[in-house]
């Protein structure tokens, strides 16, 4: 099965380097149209310049594709509405769009002040957030969407120092849960990539040889995956240095007490049987858990 984007149009974030850049390239190189979308920001969000993202449509344009450079903010919900509706004007839809956008503000949460907190929110969650919302009714009345979140490990496992990337990465990744199910039934698909990756945000916190195994372009057969034709919907994908993973949010079957003994020193007691993984699934839905434990009330009950 050969997976083209001819007649596609992708709006790609942050695709002024690294990750992004590789992601619109390949886009191009396979019949989409592409949106480089780049503030030009430092890797903290400070400054902006629409030389980076110049750049990678010269590039596409030199290997015989179609760009144009955007230089929107994606904190800036109105810049983002123009962007999309030039995109339409331009090209008459949007298809695909791959929310890549980010910034680092490292520290430990003792020493990260509030405003280092929510900026890092403010351009991971709602920069995704501001992109989907523009471009969502346009999918919806075409019949027809494919939207990639960047989630990442930290959201999913933690990481020192990340408290404030750690908790707008699994907020994408809530965002996409419900998206996928709100979406379905206007055929648009909805999923996360969580990279490994070396990129101006990590090249001078790993060393060379890891960086150079850890390329972007190992990450782009994953993600142009989950926005193609072909793609799932609600998955939660890793990708990098050749190795291709998925991750899931899973319920296990835990214990069912009696109205009289639940106290806390029942589930102290029974925490082995409740944290116990034999038997978990992965819920399609929230409202699973209700369902579960109402299934298993009834059967308490006899």
């Amino acid at each position: 099965m050969t997976i083209d984007f001819n007649g596609r149009v992708a709006i790609v974030t942050g695709a002024g380097g690294g990750l992004g850049r590789e992601y619109a390239l390949e886009l191009a190189a396979r019949g989409a149209k592409v949106v480089v979308n780049d503030f030009g920001g430092a890797r903290d969000g400070s400054g902006g310049s629409a030389s980076a993202a110049d750049v990678v449509v010269a590039e596409i344009e030199g290997r015989g594709g179609i760009a144009v450079a955007n230089p929107a903010s994606v904190t800036d919900f109105p810049a983002v509405e123009a962007m999309v509706a030039d995109t339409r004007a331009r090209w008459g839809r949007v298809d695909i769009l791959i929310n890549n956008a980010g910034v680092l503000r490292d520290k430990s949460f003792a020493k990260m002040t509030l405003d280092d907190f929510r900026f890092v929110l403010d351009v991971h969650l709602m920069g995704s957030v501001n992109c989907t919302k523009a471009v969502w009714d346009t999918m919806r009345d075409a019949g027809y969407g494919r939207i990639l979140m960047t989630a990442s490990s930290t959201g999913l496992y933690g990481n020192f120092g990340q408290a404030n990337y750690g908790a707008a990465k699994l907020g994408l990744v809530g965002l996409m849960k419900t998206l996928a199910i709100e979406g379905a039934k206007s055929n648009i698909h909805v999923n996360s990539i969580f990279p490994a990756a070396g990129t101006r945000m990590t090249e001078d916190v790993m060393p060379e040889e890891v960086l150079r195994a850890l390329a972007p372009k190992n990450v782009v057969p994953a993600a142009l995956y989950l926005v193609s034709d072909a793609a799932p919907t609600s998955a939660i994908l890793g990708a990098g240095a050749g190795g291709f993973h998925a991750a899931h949010i899973t319920l296990t079957p835990g214990i069912m007490v009696p109205e009289g003994d639940r106290t806390v020193e029942t589930v102290a007691a029974r925490i082995g049987e409740i944290t116990d993984r034999t038997g978990e699934t992965v819920p399609t839905n929230g409202a699973e858990q209700a369902m579960l434990v109402m299934s298993r009330l009834g059967e308490l009950r006899g």
